[in-house]
Formats: C-alpha cells, sequence, structure tokens
C-alpha cells in the first residue's frame, strides 16, 4: 500500500482550489483520502491591509512611500500531521513537494539549482566526447 500526498481538485470552473490529502496511490484524484492535510488556493490574491490610506505607507525609516501590495498564494496546511504522514513513508507528489519546500517542511531534491522560477538539472558532460571512432 503505497501512500501519496497529493492535490485533490475542487472549487468552480475557472477558480480551482485543492485539498492537500493522503490517498493511496492508485485511487482516483477525487476520490475519498485518508486523511485532508490542508487547502492550497492557487489564483494570487492581495493581502488584507490594516493601513488606513491603501496607497501610501510607512518604511522603516519613517518615510512614507507608495504602497504596493503583493499578491500572495494561500496555502493553509497541519504541519504536524504532514510531517507524520511524510514520517511513516507517504511519498509526496512532485507539486506539494514544491509547496513543502516552499513552506520549510522539505529540503529541495539535490542535483537541482534553483534560479529564479526555474529548476535547472546539472549537466553531465558526454562520455563520448573527444572520442576517435
Amino acid at each position: 500500500m503505497v501512500l501519496r500526498i497529493r492535490l485533490a481538485r475542487f472549487g468552480k470552473r475557472h477558480s480551482p482550489i485543492y485539498n492537500i490529502v493522503v490517498a493511496q496511490a492508485r485511487t482516483a484524484r477525487d476520490s475519498k483520502p485518508l486523511e485532508v492535510l490542508g487547502v492550497y488556493d492557487p489564483k494570487p490574491k492581495a493581502p488584507l491591509s490594516s493601513n488606513t490610506d491603501p496607497t501610501t505607507m510607512v518604511n522603516a525609516k519613517g518615510e512614507t512611500v507608495p504602497y504596493v501590495p503583493k499578491k500572495i498564494k494561500d496555502i493553509q496546511l497541519d504541519q504536524t500531521r504532514t510531517k507524520y504522514w511524510l514520517g511513516v513513508g507517504a511519498q509526496p507528489s512532485e507539486p506539494v513537494e514544491r509547496l513543502l519546500v516552499l513552506i520549510g517542511l522539505m529540503e529541495p531534491k539535490p542535483g537541482r539549482i534553483r534560479a529564479g522560477k526555474i529548476l535547472e538539472k546539472t549537466v553531465w558532460p558526454n562520455k563520448h566526447e573527444g572520442e576517435v571512432v
């Protein structure tokens, strides 16, 4: 019985919301999971601000500067249960693994270098380069 931590899609047609679930690897994507660990909303949203003037903010030096809210994606995850399932051998899918690396629950895979948004694989030299046939 191989367990996977993966995404199960819910929500409207153009507004997906994913449940982060633990399920057997061979079951369908939206079948009943063993446990729901959290929710992932991939659509970026502007954060809520308690600032009275939404166009300006005060920086660390006390100066008033224009406020440009950075849009964020919402990840809600029960970290203790996720650590438990990883500890008993559940394997995360690739999208879930990226989320867990982003949160800090896992280390990135060795052999991949993060350069901006692109993950580059290491390049190995050609064995037959320079050989005379």
